[in-house]
């Protein structure tokens, strides 16, 4: 994927949109063919950290321990002590999985996190993941830099349809870190496709409120 290609089509995309009165998100979007989501090694399922961020905040939700809830109320969105487990109910731990893009844990207390939220967080794919950083240890944890590193983390999954739909940024923001986010994501995905390149079928740029322009692989 060329990025000056990418730039043009970035370019493209903002001189067609429809007005509205907010700013609108870039959306990449990837089709995939030739895969079998019933082979393990044909389903994607992966962290990426961006360069950039895609011009959202991340909200971010920690589940701790006396150990570490003074420093995680300075970083966090929210936190949820070990304490407060009993009082979440079906209907608020719903609530709380809608509310927040990425949980962390306190590794000491997963299986208390698994057994009051995994039902909730685990059919959305937001379960607190080893592989994206989100299990810490109750001392040594750099809190602070985990929060920063997740306003630039991607979960990138297809597991059940060949469509990979990610926001990568928004229309003001500056078009070499949106081109960068793209061709990232882009490498990163085709890396853990089994048959790389072959397994795209198309790839596209929009806006929000736009239509689509087809990217060259």
């Amino acid at each position: 994927m060329n990025k000056t290609d990418v730039l043009k089509a970035l370019e493209s995309i903002k001189k067609d949109k429809k007005k509205g009165k907010f700013s609108q998100s870039v959306d990449l979007i990837v089709g995939l063919k030739d895969l079998d989501f019933k082979k393990l090694e044909h389903q994607i399922d992966f962290f990426i950290t961006l360069h950039h961020d895609t011009g959202k905040k991340t909200k971010v939700c920690a589940f701790v321990g006396a150990e570490l809830k003074d420093e995680a109320e300075k970083v966090f969105d929210q936190i949820i002590t070990e304490i407060d487990f009993k009082d979440y109910d079906k209907k608020k731990a719903k609530k709380l999985a809608d509310q927040y893009d990425f949980f962390i844990a306190q590794a000491n207390i997963m299986a208390k996190v698994a057994q009051t939220f995994g039902r909730y967080l685990g059919v959305r794919g937001k379960m607190p993941n080893p592989k994206a950083g989100c299990v810490v240890p109750p001392k040594g944890a750099n809190l602070k830099a985990l929060h920063e590193n997740l306003q630039k983390t991607l979960k990138i999954s297809a597991k059940k349809i060949p469509l990979v739909q990610l926001r990568v940024g928004t229309e003001e923001m500056n078009p070499d870190h949106v081109a960068d986010n793209i061709i990232y994501i882009y490498d990163q995905l085709v890396h853990h496709l089994p048959g790389e390149k072959n397994n795209v079928k198309v790839v596209y740029l929009k806006l929000t409120m736009g239509k689509p322009i087809k990217l060259d692989k």
